[in-house]
């Protein structure tokens, strides 16, 4: 047999709106409410599951 390491990987994706001066300014206030917990992306906001081999080792 043999032993192989297997990445689950699960997108999330939100769209949030801000007011911002310009793209540079609203991505650091979205990411910046992301950081504070502002914004928790959950259940709802699922997009895909994603199975890959990552790593193969003989056992």
């Amino acid at each position: 047999m043999k032993k192989y390491s297997i990445e689950v990987l699960e997108v999330l994706s939100r769209i949030v709106e801000v007011d911002a001066a310009d793209e540079n300014d609203a991505i650091e206030k979205v990411r910046q409410m992301y950081r504070k917990c502002k914004i928790v992306l959950d259940d709802s906001d699922y997009i895909i599951t994603e199975f890959s081999v990552k790593d193969e080792k003989s056992k």
